[in-house]
């Protein structure tokens, strides 16, 4: 519907998103729902549109304003939340904004939703910082207060901080030391089933097992976490759990039912009506949001009438999902949550979700002028003045506050619910007591009526000292009668045990190590930088970015080469060093991937060699210079033993000597390949080793010498004039080469298993970089853009000033 605001609206109206196999040949199509409705948030939904149709018939919030919606559905699936989060912060404007004018047209100006803690993650990290408020009313994740990284997330249901908290105390009220848990292996599940254990662990409450699934995992791993609820030797099963996935399970355990337990429930599916039927939960208790009554709200749900149903697919999925495709029938001869009308809970908190939208747009955009309120008609609104706004509503609906904290959450109160059977057998939903978060410490719960347990037993069950350790752990007692009677505790690392009840554990053989559960021994991991990781990718994009940039440099050279700039700098000389310098590039790559014989070898040698006529033809450039200036005294004729032949024999020779020491390091004690198991315990490092370490700091050492000489010959002639020679170049190319291994070695030293390498490859890099970019880039510079200083009176000092 149109208006002149927009609210937006995510619900998970359906059980799970489609699966759709891409062939990458044509466009994706977008993401769709399957499976069949769910009809409580077909409810929360229909709220939504009953809240803002009686704030568009309202004189008092918003007058004169048409609040308009869009609502989605979420599917219960990220991909398809994250869709609809980018298509609410679209907008619908198709013009395109200029100049500094620019607006939010079309966007939404808030949103309700999602029902889950994970897409509302995903659907908050998109719209912060587009900075579009998001208020959900069934997403209970901790996690989500965190301002910092949520800074648009609201909510009027409260965090599961509390509902852990709730939990815990409720398992220590009735005695139970000793219990299972399971939970949604989501965001939701997760964050609250570690609060908690956190808040179970200051009770003193002993976990049996933990186990965690989610709806569309494979029905293997659902029946697993059925066996081991069934296995058991605990009573108590606390479910910290969504009502779309608990409904797998319980359904897996109706098939093949356990010996009763005692099941403690969390607000994501206490509630839910639809889970009743399964009978062997009778007896469940847990915490609930409070119930409450919104006038009219039932008559609307439940006056659907053909023609509505008719004009929307889902309503039309939903009718004929409901009554079998029959038109004829009433909504009210069902019995769903969509049809539950006297009493609501979640569906308040959308209630009250969409008024926290319409009082933050109230207030931004109305002004109250003698007793009348007054409210701007505007196409877009400014979405840090309805963030704003929203951080300060303070109102009361329908007898129910409204207000947010500084990490957006509401105050914490939660019904204690019980599951009791009625004479005629059908399970009821009964409020026994309440938890109150505001109220002092200790006083927080309270139970205020009798209930029923499991089998319909009025006497608590009990649940406590299990009998049994599991694999991976080992049984120890403790001192003077612990609550628990012994602790399972978990084996060190290293070890494992294999049986029920271990009094010990034993370790896994050298090369092999525990598996999760430290129940078997499984081959180590094993770890070297291979080409398909993140950081390899990076090193070999810079490797080949910096071969490529030598060669280029190369092609402009002899683009150039009869200039007076590539003539008067050794012209042979830069072309060997350029190839030099594309090989040391290269040669980096020679150390990505597993290390065998041959890698060893040449990853070493190639990098010492290559490096060498590297610094070489510096070095040969750097004498140059300087025997250039000398040969302009009177009778010098020192030039004649630095020609182009001599040259090359410099270069040769000097190379010359770090391959002869390269063979001798290879003939001798040759690098080689080795499983490294001492640096890491639980994962064996791919490396090689040096073989002769003296050969190894042989070559690193006639490197540094090399470097350092042809530093001191560039300092030495950093004086003469700019425009004759680049011996200024050249002692901050030396320079930034010999910081950079100087600071190698330490590095090198002290980095573990594969960042050995990765040192080893930055080091490389960062040399040849800065040989390259010092050396030639002030070259290319000038050829390329200022060719009026490749003159040769420019060279000879001679241009005008």
């Amino acid at each position: 519907m149109d208006g002149e605001f927009i609210i937006g609206g995510v619900f998970a109206i359906h059980y799970k998103e489609l699966t759709k196999i891409h062939s990458y040949g044509t466009a994706p199509e977008p993401p769709t729902c399957t499976g069949s409705i769910n009809s409580r948030e077909l409810r929360f939904g229909r709220a939504m549109i009953f809240a803002i149709e009686e704030i568009n018939n309202s004189t008092e919030l918003l007058p004169g304003i048409k609040l308009g919606y869009k609502i989605y559905d979420s599917c219960a699936s990220v991909t398809v939340a994250t869709h609809v989060a980018f298509q609410l912060s679209n907008g619908e404007d198709p013009m395109i904004q200029t100049g500094h004018n620019c607006s939010n047209v079309g966007v939404v100006t808030g949103v309700i939703g999602d029902s889950g803690s994970t897409q509302s993650i995903s659907i908050s990290r998109i719209f912060g910082p587009f900075n579009i408020p998001l208020v959900s009313h069934f997403a209970t994740c901790a996690c989500l207060s965190n301002k910092q990284q949520f800074p648009t997330f609201f909510r009027t249901i409260p965090s599961d901080h509390y509902q852990a908290d709730a939990l815990a105390k409720l398992v220590k009220h009735f005695g139970w030391t000793w219990i299972g848990t399971i939970y949604s292996d989501s965001d939701y599940g997760r964050n609250g089933m570690a609060s908690f254990l956190e808040a179970a662990h200051r009770e003193g409450i002993c976990v049996e097992y933990t186990e965690a699934f989610h709806r569309t995992d494979p029905k293997s791993k659902i029946q697993r976490v059925a066996d081991v609820i069934r296995r058991s030797t605990a009573i108590a099963i606390v479910a910290f759990i969504a009502d779309g996935d608990i409904k797998f399970l319980l359904e897996e355990l109706n098939q093949q039912p356990s010996s009763p337990r005692q099941w403690i429930g969390s607000e994501g599916w206490i509630t839910d009506l639809q889970l009743m039927r399964f009978s062997f939960c009778a007896g469940a208790i847990g915490v609930a949001i409070q119930q409450s009554v919104i006038p009219g709200l039932g008559d609307f749900l439940l006056g659907l009438s053909p023609s509505e149903v008719a004009a929307s697919s889902v309503l039309t999925d939903f009718w004929e999902e409901a009554f079998n495709c029959s038109l004829t029938r009433n909504l009210m001869t069902l019995k769903i949550p969509y049809t539950e009308t006297s009493k609501f809970r979640i569906t308040n908190m959308v209630y009250k979700a969409v008024y926290a939208i319409a009082h933050a747009i109230h207030n931004a955009v109305c002004q109250e002028t003698n007793f009348t309120n007054t409210c701007k008609k505007q196409k877009g609104l400014d979405l840090n003045q309805v963030l704003t706004e929203l951080k300060r509503v303070n109102f009361t609906q329908n007898g129910y506050h409204v207000s947010f904290d500084a990490n957006g959450d509401p105050v914490a109160s939660y019904d204690v619910v019980n599951w009791q059977k009625s004479e005629s057998g059908d399970i009821e939903l009964v409020t026994v007591g309440y938890y109150d978060a505001s109220l002092p410490k200790g006083h927080e719960f309270r139970i205020n009526r009798n209930l029923t347990w499991l089998d319909g037993d009025t006497e608590v069950p009990v649940s406590v000292c299990s009998e049994s350790c599991p694999p991976g752990t080992r049984k120890v007692l403790q001192k003077g009668k612990p609550i628990c009677c012994y602790d399972c505790i978990p084996c060190p690392e290293g070890e494992i045990s294999n049986m029920t009840d271990s009094p010990d554990c034993i370790p896994c053989p050298g090369e092999f190590w525990p598996n999760a559960r430290r129940d078997g021994c499984f081959p180590k991991p094993v770890e070297f930088l291979s080409f398909d990781e993140v950081l390899s990718i990076i090193l070999a994009v810079f490797s080949v970015s910096g071969a490529c940039l030598a060669i280029i440099t190369a092609l402009i050279f002899f683009h150039h080469r009869t200039t007076p700039i590539v003539r008067a700098n050794n012209s042979e000389l830069s072309f060997l060093l350029l190839f030099s310098l594309t090989l040391c590039f290269l040669c980096s790559l020679t150390f990505i991937g597993a290390p065998s014989e041959w890698s060893c070898m040449l990853r070493h040698t190639a990098f010492g060699i290559t490096f060498v006529l590297c610094i070489s033809c510096v070095l040969g450039k750097t004498i140059v210079v300087l025997m250039a200036f000398k040969a302009t005294l009177p009778g010098s004729n020192v030039m004649k033993w630095f020609g182009p032949v001599q040259q090359r024999m410099t270069v040769v020779s000097v190379t010359l000597i770090q391959v002869l020491i390269c063979i001798i390091w290879l003939v001798v004690s040759p690098p080689f390949p080795v499983k490294n198991l001492t640096t890491y315990k639980e994962k064996i490092i791919l490396e090689c080793a040096l073989g002769s370490a003296v050969g190894f700091w042989a070559v690193l050492g006639y490197i540094g010498l090399l470097a350092v000489f042809c530093f001191v010959l560039a300092v030495l002639a950093r004086k003469l004039p700019d425009n004759f020679n680049e011996a200024k170049m050249i002692t901050f190319s030396m320079l930034i080469f010999c910081a950079v291994w100087i600071t190698f070695i330490p590095a090198y030293v002290s980095s573990p298993g594969k960042f050995t390498v990765a040192v080893e490859i930055f080091a490389i890099l960062a040399s040849s970089f800065g040989l390259i970019l010092c050396i030639f880039a002030p070259k290319c510079f000038i050829i390329l853009f200022q060719p009026e200083k490749n003159t040769k009176k420019h060279l000879m000092n001679k241009s005008p000033m």
